[in-house]
């Protein structure tokens, strides 16, 4: 997510449409309620991985401190696994529904966008501004919902942390939403980029941090500066997830080891 440039919004019959269907979805489905679809869901993901690789998720327990209020998951980015194994477990230790930001040409693929919605994807349209992005994600925190965030914006291509945008750091700082960190490995191996179908086999890792807020900025502070080291907390905590060789442009920083809250006690399925 980058940080959001005001400017003029379009204008234009042919715009209407589209503005006026996404701001009716976000209305109908911005909520915390878990219904029997998105436990369904969390299930068939939960089996699906389970049979296809070996999971092991770290510091997570069923009622996690963070089960109410807004909440912003700040993530690495590997591979399309990703969001299911976010998804299938921290969504049941939390007991509430996990909102994402997709594009919005996969929402009207038959079935799959459906499905997609009604997991609290919301669509994003290619070449939208990015303060529309901006404003649906602050409104979905606003409103005390639960909000997945990439803080990369894309998924590496090298399995290491990519240097990431301002964008998450400004949210969290203008909502003063708690940040929980997730460093995940394994997916990259599972299912690499660039392939259509996984590789079963291996193990995927998810360690999940403690919520954390970011100090506000003081008067008088440089506004870019604040960011930019709010943006460097919040990787070392995801990066203090990560085994060393997934760290990226991130592994020197300093205190990486104070970021990693996951217990070792073992696989949580």
């Amino acid at each position: 997510m980058t940080e959001p440039r005001e400017g003029p919004e379009r204008q234009g019959p042919e715009r209407q449409g589209p503005e006026r269907t996404d701001r009716a979805m976000a209305d109908r489905l911005i909520e915390d309620h878990v219904t029997w679809f998105v436990r369904l869901t969390y299930l068939t993901g939960r089996t699906i991985m389970s049979c296809l690789t070996r999971v092991r998720v770290e510091g997570l327990v069923d009622g996690h401190p963070a089960t109410e209020g807004p909440l912003i998951v700040a993530s690495n980015h590997l591979s399309n696994a990703d969001p299911v194994v976010i998804g299938s477990w921290l969504g049941p230790a939390l007991a509430r529904r996990i909102h994402w930001l997709g594009k919005q040409e996969v929402l009207e693929v038959p079935v799959i966008g459906w499905a997609m919605i009604q997991n609290g994807v919301f669509g994003i349209r290619r070449g939208a501004a990015d303060v529309e992005a901006f404003r649906l994600a602050r409104r979905i925190l606003d409103e005390g919902h639960v909000l997945v965030v990439f803080p990369e914006g894309t998924r590496s291509p090298t399995a290491g942390l990519q240097e990431a945008k301002d964008g998450l750091a400004v949210l969290a700082l203008r909502t003063g939403a708690p940040i929980l960190p997730v460093g995940i490995s394994g997916t990259e191996r599972f299912w690499p980029r660039g392939r259509r179908l996984f590789r079963p086999g291996g193990r995927v890792t998810m360690r999940v941090g403690t919520p954390f807020r970011l100090e506000p900025p003081k008067p008088g502070e440089d506004r870019r500066a604040v960011q930019h080291a709010a943006t460097n907390e919040i990787m070392r905590r995801i990066a203090g997830l990560l085994p060393p060789e997934n760290r990226g442009v991130y592994a020197d920083l300093d205190g990486l080891e104070e970021g990693a809250q996951g217990s070792p006690e073992g696989p949580m399925r």
